[in-house]
């Protein structure tokens, strides 16, 4: 049996909080688990764009922010978002719903401008259809 990865016990972690984030005790746990050092674990943690130290929303926003992006019209998407939203980035909706992320890559150049909520992405995005996005992942996770 393949012994799991501090990235795989981190992303579980984040999973089961609430908040989508890496609690300081939990972090800390991690360590011991996997034996290495709680500065270790903080340093993956804060790293890798995935995870987050701080409460975030139960959706992850993620804009891509990358040329072929900008030069489709992610700007115009990104103020629709922070519009709708009423957040910039790095910012949590005060519902607790959504947060605003910046992305430098999402890896869908062909089907720019793009965006993921949580994992789900969203390419060819037009400012109009973004309401129509958003209400239905907030309608899909009531279910």
């Amino acid at each position: 049996m393949k012994q799991k990865s501090l990235i795989d016990d981190l992303h579980d972690i984040q999973e089961e909080e609430e908040k989508n984030y890496l609690p300081q005790n939990k972090m800390v746990r991690a360590a011991k688990t996997m034996r290495v050092s709680d500065a270790k674990v903080y340093g993956v943690s804060t790293f890798y764009t995935m995870f987050s130290v701080y409460p975030r929303g139960k959706h992850i926003i993620r804009v891509c922010r990358n040329l072929s992006c900008h030069l489709s019209g992610a700007e115009e998407i990104v103020e629709k978002l922070k519009e709708i939203l009423n957040v910039d980035f790095g910012e949590t909706t005060e519902d607790g719903e959504f947060t605003l992320e910046e992305s430098s890559c999402l890896g869908m150049c062909s089907v720019s401008p793009a965006m993921t909520i949580d994992d789900e992405p969203f390419g060819n995005l037009a400012p109009e259809n973004i309401s129509k996005i958003l209400k239905k992942i907030k309608e899909d996770s009531k279910k």
